[in-house]
């Protein structure tokens, strides 16, 4: 049972994914009552049909995507609105069915962590809205706890931000993402290093990722890409989303040499 006064908001940021957005409003309904605050990045996002209660917000965006400024929009509409707990959770995630639950009981025991709970990526052609937990298969690249257990972490580059959860307190002491960030990449490993929280693995609150082609195979989100790393780098003197940016060279879409702090386009 919650602990009265207690409301979670789930926020969620969107660009065109209109099937992925349905999907996940209809999962968010079948579970623990939430309110979801909807962020559309240049546009108003369609929330019709079945979902959980709603608030509906657009930013501007006449360039890259504003992750950043839209998720820090979402966050202080869903304070202003009375939410205890922030969920936010990434457009193509299926939140599982311990996930709210999860979070909840994760942020009783740490309420001034940044909660981070296991992600499946489904294979392409799986697009369950039920029994999800079936498919539990939580990417290695992650630790995933048993249900319940909490595990510190103090590699904060690992936080990703497609299903994270901070307090109310927590996110205001935090201070939310950076806005100097567009686009892709970046920008949620900037912010698990500025927030100043404990990073904190969450067993069992599984969230679950519909397949669609990663962004960083997009052409047209490469600059974006080598823009946020090369601003990360003057923020924090070393390279984020390594791994990307190595398989951007071996196709010859950017020039990378990490010992020579070179990365360009090209």
């Amino acid at each position: 049972m919650r602990p009265p006064g207690t409301r979670v908001a789930v926020l969620t940021v969107v660009r065109g994914r209109a099937d992925h957005l349905a999907r996940q409003r209809r999962v968010l309904a079948a579970g623990p009552p939430v309110d979801h605050v909807v962020v559309g990045m240049g546009e108003r996002p369609a929330t019709g049909g079945t979902g959980p209660p709603t608030r509906v917000l657009t930013v501007p965006a006449p360039g890259p995507l504003p992750l950043a400024a839209a998720r820090n929009a979402g966050a202080a509409a869903a304070l202003e609105d009375g939410a205890t707990l922030l969920v936010f959770l990434d457009v193509d995630c299926l939140p599982g069915g311990g996930l709210v639950d999860g979070y909840l009981r994760a942020a009783a025991r740490r309420p001034d962590a940044l909660l981070s709970g296991p992600v499946t990526y489904l294979p392409e052609g799986v697009l369950p809205e039920r029994d999800l937990h079936r498919h539990t298969d939580p990417h290695p690249a992650r630790p995933s706890p048993a249900d319940g257990a909490l595990l510190p972490e103090p590699r904060r580059e690992l936080f990703w931000s497609l299903s994270f959860a901070v307090t109310a307190e927590a996110w205001r002491a935090g201070g939310g993402f950076c806005e100097d960030y567009a686009g892709y990449g970046g920008e949620d490993t900037d912010f698990a290093l500025s927030c100043g929280l404990d990073l904190v693995w969450v067993g069992g609150a599984h969230a679950y990722h519909q397949h669609h082609r990663p962004a960083r195979t997009d052409p047209a989100r490469v600059a974006e890409i080598v823009a946020n790393a090369r601003l990360f780098h003057r923020r924090w003197g070393w390279w984020p989303m390594a791994g990307w940016l190595r398989e951007l060279h071996a196709a010859g879409a950017v020039r990378f040499d990490p010992r020579r702090d070179v990365l360009r386009v090209g």
